[in-house]
């Protein structure tokens, strides 16, 4: 059995009856659920060396498990050297299977690897969705230091059906996301 199915069962098993019980849900439907986790890195970087997407597409999809894309600019900046149309970011959006086994990753193992790590903050959009802010790829074992030319960070946001930050929050601590400041209501 996968580490994706187990945490899929365990929403299943032990999150949904916990959320349905603090909020007081008359229905299981009513219960907030993890969407989709989009992985974005912005690489202005991009516009001088354009070598730097394609190893940021193949860190990303090494990362993930799945093939990343090229973001585009929209229209032309000249301080900035832009130009419409040029690649200067990477992202990829996971959903189902591959989302919750990126998830378990992520807490498990990457988070743990952040040097002086202390919890993340827990400042959320205000319709429930995080985002959070990685300054090191490295922290991911699928990487290989050796290789590493530059040090590229991410952001890593999970959008939910909450409809509040309180109930997103919920979902997300319940995932094992270790938040810095545990409120329980």
């Amino acid at each position: 059995m996968s580490n994706a199915v187990t945490l899929k069962k365990e929403y299943q098993d032990r999150i949904v009856p916990a959320l349905k019980k603090e909020f007081a849900y008359t229905s299981v439907m009513q219960v907030p659920v993890l969407q989709k986790i989009v992985i974005n890195q912005g690489l202005g970087i991009a516009t001088a060396d354009k070598k730097i997407i394609d190893v940021a597409i193949d860190e990303l999809s090494l990362i993930t498990g799945q093939k990343a894309v090229a973001t585009y600019s929209k229209k032309d900046i000249s301080n900035f050297k832009l130009r419409k149309k040029m690649p200067i970011g990477v992202m990829v959006t996971l959903r189902h299977e591959h989302m919750y086994e990126f998830l378990e990753r992520l807490v498990r193992v990457a988070l743990p690897r952040i040097r002086d790590f202390r919890g993340i903050e827990s400042k959320l959009d205000g319709r429930g969705n995080y985002t959070l802010g990685i300054q090191e790829q490295i922290i991911f074992p699928e990487i290989n230091i050796d290789n590493i030319t530059k040090i590229l960070g991410m952001n890593i946001t999970f959008v939910t059906s909450a409809q509040t930050d309180e109930e997103g929050y919920a979902l997300l601590r319940e995932f094992g996301l270790p938040f810095k400041n545990i409120k329980k209501n």
